[in-house]
């Protein structure tokens, strides 16, 4: 049994400042060594006043470096027991790790076992856990009385182990050493080995993490089972309780799913693609002289979108573009005077600017021009299903994307406008669209134009 106290919540930038450790034989305390740790740098004063150790308690104390000989000896060999295992083993597997000694455990986390032997309590947190079950627990917060609770509670749970519960946790294909504490193993069983996107949720069941993955059950896995001592890792496992996924049938499928997913429900613990589009569009309306005009503006209801961009420099570049092929007035399209000089303007316009070209005949190749940039590409990117029987499917609309689903492996699909029906439509970003037009580039045979 093993319980410490730190200066801080993460191995990588904290030291530890007191651990007690017991060893625990055949239902017996045979050993028990306790210390004060000087950690080497100041303890915050909100951790002093949580385990009223001071700096000054600890002055004198040796540092870890002196006393990592006993600490080896000790544990080296034996079963690592903890409340919230993984805590307290970061932190002293980092730290001997660091000082060259070879140290590697089996874990065995008492919150986990709690929640499968004693099921039903409000709480497993050590405290009301031993009130609950009537388990002695003085000195709170200090390493010596935590683990003389924690012995306490580990000896009830071999008593009441019917099931044979801790030995097969200690097996070498079990996960419940690495598994968070209050992720039930139960979660991680179901969870299969197709491609797909998986969510972790808080104890409140809110989704705090979204990702995607080949193999989702591996994929899982990983996040567990390295030994990170970063600030980001404890917080992350600390706030998972229940892990859920959704098949998908292919990576790419997975992809643009947890690309969606990201946008629409923010999850705490997701970094990339968390950031807001403004959505820019090339919108039309007539002027007072009856000229069609054509701007880059964000998109509000006040104009008609000709088409739309999650980047202003995409949405003026195509504009551009438009000026060029179809001989538009740079004037009338409000691009900066300063990028086309006197002869290029006059090479592009025909005088509508100056109403020298009459409105209808700059109208109709305004109008050609909008035509073209309405029918973009419409395609189907069409790959395994979650069975035999069915096929993904992803729908590109015009260049955008739509939706996707599952169809019919036997389905005659002749046009893109049947797809829109037979998948569920998603809200497009430019990650997703940027990623499908890349993959049809990359797999044609998969991809079917219309």
């Amino acid at each position: 049994m093993v319980d410490i106290e730190t200066t801080g919540g993460y191995a990588a930038a904290n030291g530890i400042t007191e651990i007690c450790i017991i060893i625990f034989d055949d239902g017996q305390i045979v050993q028990r060594y306790e210390t004060l740790i000087n950690p080497g740098h100041l303890i915050p004063s909100y951790i002093q006043a949580l385990t009223g150790i001071t700096n000054e308690m600890v002055a004198d104390a040796p540092a870890f470096e002196a006393v990592a000989a006993t600490i080896f000896e000790m544990l080296n060999g034996k079963v690592f027991v903890a409340h919230n295992v993984n805590f307290d083993y970061s932190f002293i597997h980092s730290q001997l790790r660091h000082l060259g000694y070879d140290y590697e455990a089996q874990k065995l986390c008492t919150v986990r076992m709690s929640r499968k032997i004693l099921p039903g309590h409000q709480s497993y947190s050590l405290g009301k856990l031993c009130y609950a079950l009537g388990i002695r627990h003085t000195n709170h917060h200090r390493a010596g009385g935590d683990t003389e609770a924690t012995a306490a509670l580990f000896k009830m749970l071999l008593d009441n182990d019917t099931e044979g519960h801790i030995l097969k946790s200690l097996k070498r294909t079990s996960k419940e050493h690495v598994l968070p504490p209050n992720v039930p193993k139960e979660d991680f069983e179901k969870l299969p080995y197709t491609a797909g996107v998986y969510y972790f949720h808080d104890e409140k069941g809110k989704v705090v993490y979204v990702g995607k993955a080949k193999n989702i059950r591996y994929r899982v896995s990983s996040h567990f089972s390295n030994n990170a001592t970063t600030r980001q890792k404890q917080n992350f496992m600390r706030h998972i309780h229940r892990i859920s996924f959704e098949e998908c049938g292919t990576e790419l499928m997975a992809a643009v799913k947890e690309s969606s997913e990201i946008k629409r429900l923010w999850p705490r613990f997701n970094a990339a693609q968390k950031r807001r589009e403004d959505v820019y569009g090339i919108i039309s309306f007539y002027d007072q002289n009856g000229y069609l005009r054509l701007a880059v503006d964000k998109i509000n209801s006040r104009y008609e979108v000709v088409t739309s961009y999650h980047h202003a420099e995409n949405a003026s570049a195509a504009l551009r573009q438009l000026v060029h092929d179809f001989d538009l007035c740079p004037k009338l399209c409000f691009i900066n005077e300063g990028l086309y000089d006197a002869k290029m303007h006059n090479i592009l316009c025909k005088k509508a600017c100056e109403q020298q070209e009459t409105a209808a005949s700059y109208n109709s190749r305004v109008t050609t021009a909008i035509e073209k940039l309405k029918n973009l590409p419409s395609f189907v990117i069409i790959d395994d299903g979650v069975t035999r029987e069915n096929q993904s499917c992803i729908l590109v609309w015009q260049g955008k994307f739509y939706g996707m689903g599952f169809i019919d492996a036997n389905i005659a699909v002749e046009n893109a406008a049947t797809f829109k029906d037979l998948v569920t439509p998603y809200k497009e970003n430019s990650t997703i669209t940027n990623m499908l037009f890349s993959y049809a580039k990359r797999y044609p045979k998969k991809v079917r134009v219309f």
